[in-house]
Formats: C-alpha cells, structure tokens, sequence
C-alpha cells in the first residue's frame, strides 16, 4: 500500500540519517592530518581560506568544505585579524611538533578510498566516483544511465517521505495553488505538498531518464489527477511558467555557487509578482561554523557533486540579489530545513 503521506513515525530518525550523512568527513581529517599536515603549518602561520588555497595547492569550493568542518569540530577558528588559526586542541595534538601529536595514529588509514577521493577533490575540484566505486562515473554523470537513476532516485524518495511532510507542516503556502518542482526527483514532495494542501496542484520538472521513474511513482501514490511530470533540463532552459510556487529541495547543494545564483535567478524570471520559491536543505549557520551534523554531510556532498552545504546568509544574499523579499527560515526535519522568499 502507497504511503498516506501525512502519517509521521512514531520515533524520530534523526540520527539514523546523521550516521549516513557524516561518514565522509573523519577522511577529510585524514587528508589534512596526514597528507597536508594541514594543522602544522596552520600553526606556523595563521591564513585566510585563498592563503590556503595557495599554501595547499587546494580549490576554494572543497577548501571551503574543509575549513567549515574543522571550524565546526573546534579545531580552527577566526582570530582577531580574521584569519584562521588553530584551537588549543588542535594545537595540542594535530600539529607535528607538539609531544601530544596523533598523527601517527592515523597514518595507517591514509590510502582508504575515500581519503585518496578527497585528496584529488581537492586538488582538482572534480567529482569523485559516487561511493568512490571504480564502476560508477560522478553522480552528475550516473544519472543518466536508468539503473543507476532508478537505485538513487529510490534512495531519495524513502528519505523524503519522511523530509518532505516533516517540511510540510511548517509551510505557510495555504493560498499558493500550483508548485513547481525543481529536479524533484521521485515526486514525493510535491505528492507530500499536495496531501497536505488539498487545494495544490504540482509539476514535476526532472530530465530524462528521471521523468518517467518519477511518473510511475506518481501514479503508484495516487496524486497522478494533481501531480504531472515535465521534461525538461533547469539549467539549459527557461522554467516553465504558471506556477506560484517554485520548490528546491535537496537541489541546490548539489552545486557550486555560479550554478545556485543562476538557478535562483531562473526561478525569479518564472514566477508570477507575489510567487515565492522555497529552499529545501540543509544549512549551515550565518557563521558557517556549524551545525557540525551538517558540515559533515558537506563533505559527501563536495566529495560526489559540484556542491556543498550553503550558509543561511550565503543563500539569503543570493536571494535579494535577485530580487527576492522577505526571507523566512523554516524547521523541517532531520536537521534539514526551509528558506521562503517572495518576489516583490
């Protein structure tokens, strides 16, 4: 039987998800500790992030995955000058030259899979293999193939049917009457939106081979009489109009900033005077030095995509930059979250 959609469980899986969601970031200590001894010479002298670019021979979209984790653990921070330095932990027991250091102790697991990925990531800024399997391309590219598309886009739904109606309760779109689903994968969030707003209808806007999985699992919930499917490719296309509601969850992240403003920007030309665009995520805080549950997920994010975890001020500047008013912050589920803007 299809899920009623409006029925939460009874536990809350919170940490299920962060067990999955962090399992990249101890290699990203990794990588620092061991091949860039990365806390040594942080100690030696103090760098802002294009300093460490330049020191590491890194690219500022991981280095910046990098820099938010180890803010988040309370090994770095800010000094009086704004650059960083190391923490008295950090200090104590990362740096090479101090009678505390652990180093060694994690020399030995220096060439697991995922620490070699990071390392390139780094060193590149290109995508690894999606779950560092030789098999697999990047995740960008696996979609396009149907059996790797219908495993991920699988995945996906059985997070959202918990997501997306944990989002849902906290919407204040009662007088919105049509979303836009942006990549929306399985439809489950439109569908969700849709059991929850009896007066919504929804598009799902997904490329092929993702279009007709998304159609099929539609037509399984029930919702196929208020919820289509349209192909169609976000970035290399304008966004079909006739929608008050434009919805982009768990998308954003997937790409680097240039790809995000411009997204944003698409949505702005699409909607209607007094439509608003909603972000579905996870974000990190203004000072993008936590939550630390979230700057892990980031490094599985820069791992297998062009993304990262945005900052609630990163993504609340793109949005005025736009043209966007009004930005709300909204509670979701398992650490993830909304941000709702209107267009003036």
């Amino acid at each position: 039987m299809p899920h009623p959609l409006t029925l939460p469980p009874a536990t809350d899986p919170t940490t299920l998800y962060r067990y999955r969601d962090a399992l990249y970031a101890e290699d990203l200590l990794i990588v620092a500790l061991v091949r860039l001894d990365f806390f040594t010479a942080l100690a030696a002298e103090p760098a802002d992030l294009s300093g460490l670019c330049r020191r590491h021979d890194i690219h500022p979209r991981p280095a910046d995955v990098m820099v938010t984790l180890f803010r988040a653990m309370g090994l770095i921070q800010p000094g009086g000058d704004g650059r960083l330095q190391v923490t008295e932990t950090a200090r104590e027991h990362l740096v090479s030259t101090s009678p505390w250091f652990i180093g060694p102790y994690y020399e030995s697991l220096v060439d697991r899979p995922v620490v070699v990925d990071l390392l390139r990531v780094l060193r590149t800024d290109k995508p690894a293999n999606w779950g560092s399997q030789a098999s697999q391309p990047d995740w960008h590219k696996a979609m396009e193939k149907p059996d790797f598309a219908r495993q991920f886009t699988r995945a996906m739904d059985c997070r959202g049917v918990f997501l997306a109606q944990a989002l849902a309760r906290h919407l204040p779109i009662g007088g919105s009457r049509s979303l836009l689903d942006i990549a929306g994968g399985s439809g489950i969030y439109a569908c969700s939106f849709c059991a929850q707003f009896p007066g919504l209808t929804a598009t799902v806007l997904e490329k092929p081979p993702v279009d007709a999985i998304c159609a099929q699992a539609i037509a399984e919930r029930g919702f196929a009489d208020r919820v289509r499917v349209v192909a169609g490719d976000m970035l290399s296309a304008p966004l079909p109009r006739g929608h008050d509601l434009h919805l982009y969850s768990n998308v954003l992240h997937d790409w680097d900033v240039g790809i995000v403003r411009d997204l944003i920007g698409r949505s702005f030309e699409a909607l209607p005077s007094g439509g608003r665009l909603l972000i579905h995520d996870a974000f990190l805080n203004r000072q993008k030095d936590g939550p630390l549950h979230v700057a892990e997920y980031s490094v599985m994010l820069m791992h297998a995509t062009q993304g990262r975890c945005y900052g609630v001020g990163e993504l609340e500047g793109w949005l005025r930059e736009a043209g966007f008013t009004g930005c709300l912050e909204l509670p979701g589920g398992a650490a993830r979250g909304g941000l709702i803007a209107t267009k003036a």
